[in-house]
């Protein structure tokens, strides 16, 4: 200003940029109005400016006085109502919008599927096959990932095809979001498939997403395998690589080969160890049962530990019922995170099966997700019921008859959190979601079919029980992807080392 260079449509256009990234909408506006003649570029970064400022009504208006648009404008305001999670107006625009380009679709795509509306996602790409539009890398990859989200495992399987069928195999970018959905999807083989068909020289995100896969779903010697292997090949491991196997080595119970790679994380890999790794080394020792190590770590760390470190030994305190240890823990996890309800749900469990009713808070819902005929469906304990949930209701009390005469299925009622009769408690756990989600994919899908269901919570011990026996007595295989790794049921046992 000083310089009388306020005015300058360059140095203006980037003061709007400055203020719009520092959140001062009103210093954006400010600038905006003392530029004589500005261009769309300049238009468009003041809109940016109202939607990172969370002013869509201001966006909106900004849009109304704009002389003139092109298509960056119209994208703009799509994506500023899809992170707004203003949908209704996003779908609005997008049908008024003259042309469109990879960078519409994809918008539309992604903005359904961050807001939880996978059906609606995959409703635009199958719009955007049907006009006819030359599909690219972003749009396929972007699709991908939201059928890796989801867990649409099926509209998975006929994109893949599809991209076999037009030739874009080749595209790396391509072949790692397929390889990703597919581990995703609980797929080991077709995972493995899509990796040794891979053309050229793999990428690091290749072989990361290839150990990723293989660790979530307790593959821990497999992943030293490939591991290894990815050294041979010249490949340099980064640090989302080791915190893949980290995790692998913790869910495997390979406590020797997880301390010795995190030893060797500084010399060898020129690796500083992240927050990350740190708590996969606290996982690995609290898996493993040695909660006093896990703590004295924890209690060494040369970082300060954060509220996700301690949550982790809290839950392995839950998990092997340490309540004094639990305590500590939680005192620590008080003071940085004192508003959490997931830690209460933690402690609260491990006081539930000590009797110490008085200490137990209430529990948090979880849904479960299943995929039919390539639509999604979700369930939550305590729903209203309706035609859906009445379906699964029904065909879950035939389950329940059958695994009791059966099975000698017996309600692990330990996992209620409420001082309540024993029948109520069964009663409770009998109507969990992916209990009515597994028995809604048996009511609707063919015999034989694979059975995936993908939750936001940890599957709890009743569940647990309850889908090996399914697995046992229907003899079928089921896929339960929860809030951090695969469990794959089959003829009674479980892939996973958790029960």
């Amino acid at each position: 200003m000083t310089c009388g260079l306020d005015t300058h449509l360059f140095v203006g256009t980037t003061m709007i940029s400055m203020y719009a990234e520092c959140g001062f909408v009103e210093f954006a506006w400010k600038v905006f109005v003392q530029i004589p003649q500005p261009n769309v570029v300049v238009w468009n970064l003041i809109l940016i400016a109202y939607f990172r400022g969370s002013d869509v009504s201001g966006a909106d208006k900004v849009f109304g006085l704009l002389p003139f648009r092109n298509l960056t404008t119209w994208n703009v305001m799509l994506a500023g109502y899809t992170k707004a999670g203003e949908l209704e107006r996003a779908e609005g625009l997008f049908l008024q919008m003259p042309s469109r380009d990879d960078v519409s679709w994809s918008t539309m795509i992604v903005g359904f599927s961050h807001n939880g509306c996978f059906d609606e996602a995959l409703g635009v790409f199958r719009e955007l096959v049907g006009s006819g539009s030359k599909l690219n890398e972003v749009s396929l990859t972007v699709a991908l990932a939201v059928c890796a989200q989801a867990g649409a495992f099926k509209f998975g399987m006929v994109l893949h095809a599809f991209i076999e069928k037009v030739g874009l195999v080749w595209i790396s970018s391509v072949n790692n979001a397929l390889l990703d959905t597919y581990s995703k999807y609980g797929n080991v083989l077709m995972a493995r498939l899509v990796f040794e068909r891979m053309l050229g020289k793999k990428t690091i995100v290749s072989w990361t997403s290839m150990i990723a896969g293989l660790a979530m779903q307790g593959y821990g010697e497999e992943v030293i395998k490939y591991f290894h292997e990815m050294e041979k090949s010249g490949t340099r491991p980064d640090g989302a690589t080791l915190i893949s196997v980290l995790y692998a080595c913790s869910h495997a119970g390979l406590v020797e080969q997880g301390h010795e790679l995190f030893s060797k994380m500084t010399e060898t890999y020129v690796i500083e160890p992240t927050i990350e790794h740190y708590g996969c080394m606290v996982d690995l020792y609290g898996r493993a049962g040695q909660l006093r190590k896990a703590y004295n770590f924890v209690v060494q760390m040369p970082v300060p530990p954060n509220a996700v470190i301690w949550r982790t030994l809290l839950g392995a305190c839950s998990f092997f019922g340490d309540i004094e240890m639990a305590e500590q823990v939680n005192k620590r996890l008080s003071e940085l995170d004192p508003d959490n309800c997931g830690d209460h749900v933690l402690l609260s469990s491990i006081y539930a099966f000590a009797g110490k009713w008085k200490d137990v808070a209430m529990k948090i819902p979880g849904w479960s997700m299943i995929e039919i005929d390539k639509l999604m469906y979700s369930f939550v304990a305590g729903d209203k019921r309706n035609e859906i949930t009445e379906e699964a209701y029904n065909k879950l009390s035939e389950i329940m008859l059958k695994l009791k005469v059966k099975g000698g299925y017996i309600p692990e009622v330990g996992s209620v959190l409420h001082d309540i009769e024993e029948e109520e408690k069964e009663d409770t756990v009998s109507k969990q979601g992916e209990k009515l989600a597994v028995a809604f994919g048996m009511a609707r899908l063919c015999k034989g079919s694979t059975i995936r269901i993908v939750k936001n919570l940890r599957v709890c011990k009743d569940c647990h029980s309850f889908m090996k026996l399914i697995s046992k007595v229907y003899g079928l295989e089921i896929v339960v992807r929860d809030r951090s790794r695969f469990h794959s049921f089959k003829e009674g046992s479980c892939s996973c080392r958790d029960y």
